[in-house]
């Protein structure tokens, strides 16, 4: 299209702005330097880390960021579950190099009235972009605390306009075995899926993610587009999308599927509700000694306790 770009017929309103024009060229010199990385050695190579955003970041105080110490940049890159490229903490780290990013479309299809394919310009385009700084608790019993940048989900679904059909929008990752060598394990069944309530998508707490630490998200944590349910436990936060569905039947999600006793669909944090593994009560907090009281809903109560007054959190874990 660029080449087209000067024809009579294209409207105005159509012709890319110089400032998004400028954004993109960032983006894509990000890009580059990620290609210029895959030369080194794999314990170096992690593309994107350190690559400016190429908007304006809003990190004024919203009501949503918590005020804790923030873990710190290097834990937050280096030790990390992403089983695409592998089982161990730094495993993403490691391997996410190979990840290529340039070019990423995420389609949004589904029970919506206008079904579209979104490039990254567009995601920029969407919505302001905010910094987030959001507690992040796994399952696993450890926690950190991260300045995340992006905008509400609600933003796209809005602008897909969901039809009355749906309530649960389901999240596909990217599948490709080259990419993420941990694909050709069969610990999962892949691509990787997650889901939520149609309400819960639509809470302003459900971040569109596509950075953090004010630059662009690296690969390890997802890149170049994910999400954060922050009163979620980790694994409900999908990365790497490349398709988003509204459905009218609850979704398939990977880890109830493989293992539907330890993995609900809610899997909101509840240190009521014990993993068979790993009590709840209690957490650890990357860079921290001391374990600390886990927090209901991890301490976003005000916000979310309300979508499941109807709902016994024990069975509907």
């Amino acid at each position: 299209m660029r080449n087209n770009i000067f024809r009579s017929n294209i409207h105005p309103s159509e012709i890319t702005s110089k400032t998004l024009f400028e954004s993109r060229r960032r983006w894509m010199q990000g890009s580059v330097a990620s290609l210029a990385a895959l030369a080194l050695p794999q314990n170096i190579a992690h593309a994107r880390d350190g690559v400016q955003f190429p908007v304006p970041i809003d990190r004024g105080k919203n009501r949503f960021s918590s005020d804790e110490e923030q873990t710190s940049y290097s834990d937050v890159t280096r030790y990390n579950n992403f089983y695409e490229f592998g089982m161990g903490k730094e495993d993403p780290f490691e391997q996410a190099h190979r990840l290529k990013t340039d070019g990423w479309k995420i389609q949004v299809v589904g029970e919506v009235g206008r079904p579209k394919t979104f490039d990254m310009d567009d995601i920029l385009k969407l919505a302001p972009i905010e910094e987030r700084i959001y507690r992040l608790r796994c399952v696993e019993a450890w926690s950190m605390v991260i300045p995340w940048v992006g905008f509400p989900l609600s933003k796209l679904l809005n602008e897909v306009q969901p039809t009355g059909n749906a309530r649960f929008v389901e999240f596909v990752s990217l599948y490709d075995t080259e990419q993420m060598p941990g694909q050709k394990s069969p610990v999962l069944d892949w691509p990787y899926t997650e889901g939520l309530r149609i309400d819960e998508a639509m809470n302003p707490l459900t971040l569109l993610t596509v950075g953090l630490y004010g630059e662009i998200l690296p690969n390890q944590n997802g890149a170049p587009v994910r999400i954060i349910v922050p009163w979620k436990y980790g694994f409900k936060s999908a990365k790497s999308i490349v398709t988003i569905r509204l459905t009218e039947k609850q979704p398939n999600s990977s880890w109830n599927l493989a293992n539907p006793s330890e993995y609900g669909f809610y899997s909101n944090v509840n240190p009521n509700v014990s993993h068979p593994r790993w009590s709840q009560r209690r957490e650890r907090r990357i860079g921290e000694f001391l374990k600390r009281d886990t927090l209901m809903f991890n301490g976003y109560s005000e916000w979310v306790a309300d979508l499941y007054r109807d709902l016994d959190l024990t069975e509907y874990f």
